[in-house]
């Protein structure tokens, strides 16, 4: 018999260290204790070598960190030395996380023992193929004539690449499939803890104040995944907008810290880490 662990499973996401709030932020995040976790939801930051060292100093405090990738790990940055595009910047992150022992979606699914366990923790990379349209759009050509209209238009256009895919909804429906796969295969008696950057059913972007912006935040492909592979909780980013929302009975947590803009407004400085599962020490 495997002895459960102890401390707390915590989860954060969007530290965006490019900022340097953010960073200060970030260097004073601390465990309760030595057997603490971190699920990193994505948006660590843009330039490779930011991302290599918020990931380092985190796996340096925690017992295991898991990481899924967001949207701003995969750019191409005018200022970044690493000019590797889509799949291939994907895989060179994975390498990376290979080196300084933090676990991907390419890896082995980790098992939770502690408190709240035992669960599967499953770190997903599906992206979006603009299927959370705004209102009055039939296609994606509709939603994307309405955004660049309203000036409300992600930065993925110019920056975040699929090569080799066509394009970003063929990498994500191939991300999609591979993911189903492994899920489909996880332990069907044990829960899940599904992570990724963006949510994966529409309805936390309905109070985005741009519906617009949407289209850059999911698949319709995975509205029921947190049923059907027996969610505990859902972790998810992107949106920053950091709350708790329950649906088909399921926790959803958007764990974002968010640009120094946002959370300024929310008073003083935030604590970016959220507990999915365990109690204060």
């Amino acid at each position: 018999m495997i002895d459960p662990m102890a401390g707390s499973l915590f989860a954060t996401s969007d530290l965006h260290v490019g900022y340097a709030e953010n960073r200060q932020i970030v260097d004073r995040i601390e465990p309760e204790s030595t057997d603490d976790w971190l699920v990193v939801a994505g948006d660590v930051g843009e330039r490779f070598d930011d991302i290599e060292r918020t990931l380092r100093l985190l796996r340096g405090r925690f017992a295991q960190v898991i990481w899924a990738p967001g949207n701003h790990e995969l750019w191409t940055h005018a200022s970044d030395p690493v000019r590797l595009r889509g799949e291939h910047r994907y895989r060179e992150l994975v390498r990376m996380c290979r080196d300084i022992d933090v676990l991907t979606p390419e890896d082995d699914y980790a098992v939770w023992r502690g408190p709240g366990g035992p669960v599967t923790i499953a770190p997903l990379f599906l992206l979006y193929d603009y299927t959370f349209r705004p209102p009055g759009a039939d296609t994606r050509e509709e939603a994307l004539r309405q955004a660049y209209d309203k000036g409300v238009v992600c930065v993925d256009e110019m920056v975040l690449h699929p090569d080799p895919y066509p394009d970003r909804e063929a990498w994500c429906h191939a991300r999609v499939a591979l993911s189903e796969r492994r899920l489909a295969a996880a332990d069907p008696a044990m829960p899940t803890l599904l992570v990724n950057h963006w949510p994966l059913v529409r309805q936390p972007t309905e109070v985005l104040w741009y519906p617009e912006f949407a289209q850059w935040c999911g698949t319709v492909l995975t509205a029921d995944w947190h049923v059907r592979f027996r969610a505990a909780a859902v972790v998810y980013g992107h949106l920053h907008i950091p709350r708790t929302t329950y649906y088909d009975g399921v926790r959803f947590e958007e764990v974002s810290l968010g640009y120094p803009r946002e959370w300024s407004r929310r008073g003083p400085t935030p604590n970016p880490l959220r507990r999915i599962f365990g109690t204060p020490s």
